[in-house]
């Protein structure tokens, strides 16, 4: 897609384009709302900004739609989709792959049991070791710094699918 194609598409159809880069109802409005956009580095720039004021219960909210780590996204839209690519660097075969999914396995555990949701990060451009050490460095934050963490991830994670949207 264009971007003069998202400034000018029905506000329907513009919700239903960017929805699966973050599920966050009140950042989709704000992200149609606000248009046109110049390109789409003012786009994901706007969006970003919008993104550092979602509050604690937006962030659960919109985790909701992301699998664990390792795991394969239940749902077959747009949002399965963009989380199959991101993840695909995250899942090997046999041998040291198969220990480290065994340990982010049991680290997705501890996460949730510690902080009561699930482990996000930004998978896209990031090795399965990279991400054990991001999730091993997480568990020991406090919920009030880990909720921020999150909220970044969920941030990076959104502004990667827009760009793809228009890439």
């Amino acid at each position: 897609m264009r971007i003069e194609q998202f400034n000018t598409m029905g506000e329907a159809e513009a919700a239903d384009a960017v929805r699966p880069c973050a599920a966050i109802a009140s950042w989709v409005d704000a992200v149609v709302a606000d248009r046109p956009y110049a390109d789409v580095d003012a786009l994901v720039a706007h969006a970003d900004a919008l993104a550092a004021t979602w509050t604690g219960a937006e962030v659960e909210q919109a985790l909701a739609d992301h699998p664990r780590i390792g795991e394969r996204h239940a749902g077959d839209g747009a949002s399965a989709a963009m989380s199959r690519r991101e993840q695909s660097g995250v899942a090997g075969d046999g041998g040291a792959d198969a220990d480290l999914a065994r340990r982010i396995a049991a680290g997705n555990a501890a996460y949730e049991q510690r902080f009561g949701r699930v482990f996000l990060v930004r998978a896209a451009g990031r090795s399965a070791a990279e991400i054990l050490e991001q999730l091993e460095q997480r568990l020991a934050h406090d919920p009030t710094i880990e909720l921020e963490v999150t909220r970044g991830q969920l941030a990076e994670i959104a502004a990667l699918r827009l760009r793809g949207l228009f890439g």
